[in-house]
C-alpha cells in the first residue's frame, strides 16, 4: 500500500487536478445530460460519457488509487478523493461505468483471482467494459436471498434461466455481476445461491428497456434463455454467492471503500435552490423572505455541508469511537434520502408551477428540479431501499433486536 502523503503533496495534486479539469471539462451539449449513472438511455449520452471516462482516467485522475498492474496508478487512496472532490467541486459530469468503478472493480480486487483482476479491471477503468448487476428479479422486489435465476453446470459451462429487473446499463453491458440459483432445493435459501461475472453479449441474452415517470430510459428487464457462460465465470465458490453478493452490496452503500473514484450523481446545489427561493414568489414577495422557508434552507445547507464532511469525520477516533459503523452504515441512507428531500422543497418553493415538467414551455428552469426529484427515487430504492438502510442502522448502529 502506498505511503500516506504530506499536505503539501496534496495540496500540489489538487492544483494539478483543478488546473485540468478547469481546461477539459466538456460544454454542455446539445441533449439532455443524465443527473445519474442510472438515467443515461441514449446512444448520444453514452458515447458522450464513455468519452468522458476514458480522457478521465487517461489523465490519470480515475483509479488512481487501484494498482499499476492492474491499470491504476498505484498512490494512496487520499489522492484519488481529492481529484474526486475537484470534479464534484467543479461539477464535472458522471461516470458512466459507475457498477463497475464502484461495486464490480473492487469486489474483483478484493475477492477475485489474478487471473479475474488482469482480465477485468483494465476494461473498467478506460469504459471499453461497460458492467451492470444482476441481482433484483420482477417477482422478488427487496427479497435478494429468494433470487430464483437458475444457473446449471454442464461441463464447462453454466447454463442460465431466469429474468433479472431494474438492470441498469443492460442495454449497454458487456459484463453482469450475476446472483443466480444453482443448487436447488437447500434448507437455507441462501445457500444455494452463486456469484457470476457473466458475459452479457451472448446468445441467450436479451434486454427490454424500462421507461421511467420522467420519459427517460437507464433500467432494462434482461432475460436469460438457456444462456451459455464460462465455467470460470464463477466467482467463489459454488453456493458461496451470498457472501459475495453482501460484499459487493458493502461496496454499493459505501460501507465499505476501495472504489476508484469520479461521480456518479449530479449532487443538488443547495447555492441553486437559495438562489431559486430568490427567484420565487410567496405572496407578492420573495419566497426567501418568509422565515420558516428561511430556516427550512439554512437546515439544508447545514445537511449539506455534514454529508460533505462525512468522510472526514469517519475518520476522527473520537467522533465514532462509541459506534465506529455509524458512519459507513448509514451514509446512502443520509445522502439518497437528503437528495430526495432538497429536490421535493425546490418543488414546493414553486408553487403551482411545481406541477410543470421537462419539456413543458411553462416549467422553471426547464422542469430540472421535478426530474431531479423524480429520478431521485431510484437512489432510495437501489441498493437496499432506504427502509431496508434503516434497519441495517438500528441493528448494526444501535444494536436493536431484529423483532
Amino acid at each position: 500500500m502506498a505511503s500516506s502523503p504530506s499536505k503539501p503533496e496534496l495540496n500540489e495534486f489538487r492544483a494539478e487536478a483543478s488546473a485540468w479539469f478547469s481546461e477539459n471539462i466538456p460544454l454542455q451539449p446539445d441533449f439532455m445530460m443524465p443527473l445519474t449513472f442510472m438515467e443515461v438511455g441514449t446512444d448520444e449520452q453514452f458515447e458522450f460519457l464513455v468519452d468522458w471516462q476514458r480522457k478521465v482516467y487517461e489523465a490519470g485522475y480515475l483509479g488512481a488509487a487501484w494498482p499499476e498492474e492492474y491499470g491504476g496508478r498505484g498512490l494512496h487512496q487520499a489522492f484519488q478523493d481529492v481529484a474526486t472532490d475537484v470534479m464534484r467541486r467543479q461539477s464535472s459530469p458522471i461516470m458512466l461505468n459507475t457498477i463497475g468503478l464502484n461495486w464490480a472493480g473492487p469486489l474483483i480486487l478484493d475477492m477475485g483471482s489474478e487471473e479475474e483482476r488482469r482480465r477485468y479491471i483494465p476494461g473498467i477503468l478506460s469504459a471499453e467494459d461497460i458492467w451492470c448487476q444482476g441481482f433484483s428479479e420482477p417477482e422478488n422486489g427487496s427479497d435478494l436471498g429468494n433470487a430464483q435465476t437458475k444457473a446449471v453446470r454442464e461441463g464447462d459451462e453454466w447454463v442460465i434461466n431466469g429474468t433479472k429487473t431494474w438492470t441498469t446499463h443492460g442495454s449497454y453491458a458487456k459484463y453482469m455481476i450475476l446472483l443466480a440459483r444453482s443448487i436447488p432445493d437447500t434448507a437455507r435459501k441462501y445457500a444455494g445461491l452463486s456469484f457470476f461475472l457473466a458475459p452479457m453479449r451472448i446468445p441467450g441474452v436479451e434486454t427490454q428497456p424500462i421507461q421511467k415517470l420522467t420519459g427517460e430510459y437507464g433500467f432494462t428487464e434482461t432475460y436469460f434463455t438457456d444462456a451459455r457462460i464460462p465455467a470460470d465465470s464463477l466467482m467463489g465458490e459454488e453456493g458461496q454467492g451470498w457472501a459475495v453478493a453482501m460484499r459487493t452490496l458493502e461496496y454499493e452503500r459505501s460501507a465499505r471503500g476501495g472504489q476508484a473514484g469520479g461521480l456518479s450523481i449530479v449532487a443538488p446545489d443547495h447555492g441553486e435552490v437559495v438562489e431559486l427561493a430568490r427567484r420565487a414568489q410567496r405572496g407578492g414577495r420573495a419566497a426567501i423572505e418568509d422565515p420558516i422557508l428561511r430556516d427550512k434552507l439554512v437546515e439544508f445547507m447545514i445537511e449539506a455541508q455534514g454529508i460533505a464532511l462525512t468522510n472526514r469525520r469517519a475518520s476522527i477516533g473520537p467522533l465514532v469511537q462509541d459506534r465506529p459503523m455509524s458512519i459507513p452504515l448509514s451514509g446512502k441512507l443520509m445522502a439518497t434520502e437528503f437528495t430526495r428531500r432538497i429536490n421535493e422543497f425546490a418543488i414546493t418553493l414553486l408553487g403551482q408551477a411545481g406541477a410543470y415538467a421537462v419539456g413543458e414551455p411553462e416549467a422553471v428552469d426547464g422542469g430540472i428540479s421535478q426530474r431531479a426529484y423524480l429520478n431521485a427515487f431510484s437512489a432510495t430504492i437501489g441498493g437496499g431501499t432506504s427502509q431496508i438502510q434503516a434497519n441495517i442502522v438500528a441493528e448494526h448502529v444501535l444494536g436493536l433486536p431484529k423483532h
